[in-house]
């Protein structure tokens, strides 16, 4: 198989698949990249992208890759959500409107995405993607260059566009440019409308291996073997899912975790309730996130154990969560997460907070009465 796929971890599956189509040299003019956040999609898109240009003279092929790993045009288009301007209309270009700050912001970002193909982009306030934004594929269709044989249109998190930019897209993926693939890239295929789904190749993505994670966050993000083995263990496949962890002060939240459950289990009600509140003071909302998917990861490995499942996200704590289940047989942990969720939804409510951190103190202690 081609180097190039040598460089994107995992995804054996995916690769084959465009190694199939590349040596068939039948290319779809449409691709759905789907799956998990943090899996590789876009990497594998500028891989892709890379192998369809490669030709015999190597030294022209080098330079493409090149501009295509540096997201150039003309030869690839990268498709984003952005902040809307002040006073920006329909008419206008995607940047336009938008201040000198941000534009510079938007350009640091692109550029740690062309250091780190695994990092993910964040732009305050880029919450859809434009049809401006859509409206710009058609200049670059136009823009002519014979030095490359494919040229791509990438569409990063492509479920951020609303109904009038899925629209607008439509119309391109019905009637093809010639030599132009589009890659859709997307966590949330379902977003999409249907009739956009229909005329794209759909290749699924698969989670990460805890090792890929582990060998990622090292090599792309300078972490410690220690923490990336540590953080890989709950990221569920996902590269941002782990960056996000460590982001958030891992140790401190894991830590913080474990004390909530013990009081809580242990009908210290007082103490739980204060650590909880503490937490939330001291945090921000995406800490409370964590938080929250830390207890149900703890949850889900007592459901896991008992049904004898060896693979638990508190491996640490195997010993703890057998003798749990083996004192409470009849527990039922999943009435707890609607509780949980609640947490998430009331942070910057102070009533209903108060409230829910009560109900998820007590919902925790209900499991361990004997039943």
């Amino acid at each position: 198989m081609n180097h190039l796929w040598e460089e994107i971890t995992e995804q054996e599956k995916v690769k084959k698949i465009l190694q199939n189509i590349y040596q068939s040299r039948r290319v779809p003019h449409a691709f759905l990249f789907y799956g998990l956040e943090g899996v590789g999609k876009f990497f594998t898109a500028l891989q892709f992208a890379k192998l369809l240009n490669t030709q015999n003279n190597d030294l022209h092929s080098e330079n493409i890759q090149k501009k295509i790993s540096q997201l150039q045009e003309p030869y690839l288009k990268l498709i984003l959500p952005l902040p809307r301007g002040k006073g920006e209309s329909g008419e206008d270009t995607s940047t336009e409107k938008l201040s000198k700050d941000v534009i510079e912001g938007i350009q640091h970002e692109i550029q740690e995405k062309i250091s780190n193909p695994y990092y993910q982009i964040k732009i305050a306030d880029a919450n859809t993607i434009k049809i401006n934004s859509i409206r710009e594929i058609k200049k670059f269709v136009v823009t002519s260059t014979d030095e490359i044989p494919f040229r791509f249109v990438i569409i990063s998190d492509a479920h951020l566009m609303n109904d009038q930019s899925q629209n607008a897209l439509l119309k391109n993926l019905e009637e093809p440019p010639e030599d132009i693939i589009f890659i859709l890239i997307t966590s949330r295929k379902t977003d999409l409308l249907p009739t956009i789904q229909s005329r794209c190749w759909e290749i699924d993505f698969e989670p990460l291996s805890e090792k890929a994670v582990t060998e990622i966050l090292i090599k792309y993000f300078n972490n410690d073997k220690a923490t990336a083995e540590k953080v890989a263990n709950y990221s569920e496949g996902s590269i941002i899912n782990a960056i996000e962890f460590i982001q958030q002060d891992f140790k401190y939240i894991l830590d913080k975790t474990i004390s909530i459950l013990r009081y809580s289990l242990g009908k210290r009600y007082n103490l739980a309730y204060q650590e909880i509140l503490n937490f939330i003071k001291e945090s921000n909302e995406k800490s409370v996130k964590v938080l929250t998917q830390m207890i149900k990861y703890w949850l889900n490995d007592t459901v896991r154990n008992k049904n004898s499942i060896n693979s638990l996200y508190f491996k640490d704590y195997t010993d703890t969560i057998e003798k749990f289940n083996t004192r409470y047989t009849q527990t039922d942990v999943l009435k707890i997460f609607k509780v949980l969720d609640n947490l998430e939804s009331y942070q910057n409510l102070n009533i209903n907070l108060n409230v829910a951190c009560l109900n998820l103190i007590f919902e925790i202690a209900s499991l361990s009465i004997r039943t």
